[in-house]
Protein backbone atom coordinates (compact mmCIF):
# COMPACT_ATOMS: atom_id res chain seq x y z
CA UNK A 1 0.00 0.00 0.00
CA UNK A 2 1.14 3.44 -0.80
CA UNK A 3 1.21 6.07 1.84
CA UNK A 4 1.68 10.06 1.94
CA UNK A 5 3.78 10.80 5.45
CA UNK A 6 3.43 13.99 7.53
CA UNK A 7 6.29 14.19 10.16
CA UNK A 8 6.74 16.31 13.20
CA UNK A 9 3.27 18.47 12.75
CA UNK A 10 4.01 20.65 15.45
CA UNK A 11 1.11 22.33 17.92
CA UNK A 12 0.31 23.62 21.08
CA UNK A 13 -2.91 22.38 23.19
CA UNK A 14 -4.37 21.80 26.41
CA UNK A 15 -4.50 18.35 27.54
CA UNK A 16 -3.94 16.05 29.87
CA UNK A 17 -5.11 14.96 33.21
CA UNK A 18 -3.74 17.36 35.60
CA UNK A 19 -5.00 21.29 36.00
CA UNK A 20 -1.90 22.71 34.98
CA UNK A 21 -1.94 21.07 31.67
CA UNK A 22 -5.38 22.51 30.64
CA UNK A 23 -4.60 25.56 31.90
CA UNK A 24 -0.94 26.55 30.64
CA UNK A 25 -0.99 23.89 27.50
CA UNK A 26 1.68 22.42 26.06
CA UNK A 27 3.67 21.25 22.58
CA UNK A 28 2.41 18.16 20.93
CA UNK A 29 3.62 16.40 18.01
CA UNK A 30 1.99 14.56 15.16
CA UNK A 31 3.15 12.19 12.37
CA UNK A 32 0.56 10.66 10.12
CA UNK A 33 0.81 7.97 7.59
CA UNK A 34 -1.85 8.05 5.16
CA UNK A 35 -2.43 5.31 3.10
CA UNK A 36 -3.71 5.01 -0.36
CA UNK A 37 -3.06 3.84 -3.75
CA UNK A 38 -1.23 6.52 -5.47
CA UNK A 39 -0.48 5.22 -8.94
CA UNK A 40 -3.37 6.66 -10.70
CA UNK A 41 -2.11 10.42 -9.14
CA UNK A 42 1.17 9.51 -10.23
CA UNK A 43 0.41 8.83 -13.99
CA UNK A 44 -1.92 11.96 -13.69
CA UNK A 45 -0.26 14.33 -11.91
CA UNK A 46 -3.49 15.77 -10.76
CA UNK A 47 -4.31 16.81 -7.27
CA UNK A 48 -7.63 15.21 -7.21
CA UNK A 49 -6.05 11.96 -7.62
CA UNK A 50 -4.41 12.34 -4.04
CA UNK A 51 -5.25 13.51 -0.73
CA UNK A 52 -3.57 17.51 -0.45
CA UNK A 53 -1.32 16.92 2.18
CA UNK A 54 -2.48 20.81 3.57
CA UNK A 55 -6.13 19.79 4.16
CA UNK A 56 -4.78 16.68 6.00
CA UNK A 57 -2.41 18.93 7.95
CA UNK A 58 -5.89 21.59 8.95
CA UNK A 59 -7.66 18.67 9.80
CA UNK A 60 -4.86 17.47 12.69
CA UNK A 61 -4.55 20.83 13.89
CA UNK A 62 -8.20 21.40 14.07
CA UNK A 63 -8.09 18.74 16.51
CA UNK A 64 -4.70 18.96 18.31
CA UNK A 65 -5.63 22.70 18.91
CA UNK A 66 -9.94 22.34 19.22
CA UNK A 67 -11.01 21.12 22.66
CA UNK A 68 -8.74 20.00 25.65
CA UNK A 69 -8.74 16.04 26.16
CA UNK A 70 -7.39 13.87 29.02
CA UNK A 71 -5.89 11.53 26.88
CA UNK A 72 -3.18 11.15 23.89
CA UNK A 73 -5.36 8.20 23.28
CA UNK A 74 -8.40 10.43 22.18
CA UNK A 75 -6.69 12.72 20.42
CA UNK A 76 -5.28 9.50 18.24
CA UNK A 77 -8.40 8.39 17.82
CA UNK A 78 -10.47 11.23 16.60
CA UNK A 79 -7.83 12.47 14.34
CA UNK A 80 -8.34 9.04 13.40
CA UNK A 81 -11.38 9.09 12.79
CA UNK A 82 -11.50 12.43 11.05
CA UNK A 83 -9.06 11.72 8.49
CA UNK A 84 -10.55 8.34 7.71
CA UNK A 85 -14.08 10.34 7.36
CA UNK A 86 -13.07 13.16 5.18
CA UNK A 87 -11.06 12.10 2.80
CA UNK A 88 -12.51 9.12 0.35
CA UNK A 89 -9.26 8.12 -1.45
CA UNK A 90 -7.86 7.41 1.97
CA UNK A 91 -8.02 3.93 3.04
CA UNK A 92 -6.49 3.39 6.51
CA UNK A 93 -3.92 5.53 8.73
CA UNK A 94 -1.90 5.75 10.96
CA UNK A 95 -1.39 8.05 13.58
CA UNK A 96 1.06 8.85 16.77
CA UNK A 97 0.71 11.87 19.16
CA UNK A 98 3.90 12.83 21.49
CA UNK A 99 4.28 14.80 24.09
CA UNK A 100 7.73 15.48 24.45
CA UNK A 101 7.01 17.46 27.85
CA UNK A 102 4.49 15.10 29.84
CA UNK A 103 4.79 16.26 33.83
CA UNK A 104 6.03 13.20 35.05
CA UNK A 105 9.57 12.42 36.80
CA UNK A 106 12.14 10.74 34.94
CA UNK A 107 14.52 11.23 32.09
CA UNK A 108 13.25 10.49 28.77
CA UNK A 109 12.69 12.33 25.47
CA UNK A 110 9.13 12.20 25.52
CA UNK A 111 5.99 9.96 25.47
CA UNK A 112 3.78 8.79 22.63
CA UNK A 113 0.31 6.94 21.23
CA UNK A 114 0.67 4.87 17.77
CA UNK A 115 -2.88 3.93 16.46
CA UNK A 116 -3.70 2.36 12.71
CA UNK A 117 -6.96 2.06 11.91
CA UNK A 118 -8.66 0.97 8.56
CA UNK A 119 -12.24 2.22 6.70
Amino acid sequence: MDKIILTNMQFYGYHGLLPEEKKLGQRFLVDAELYLDTKKAGKSDDMYDSIDYSQAYAHVKKIVEGSSKNLIEAIAEEVASDLLGSFSLLEACRVKVIKPDPPIPGHYQSVAVEIYREK
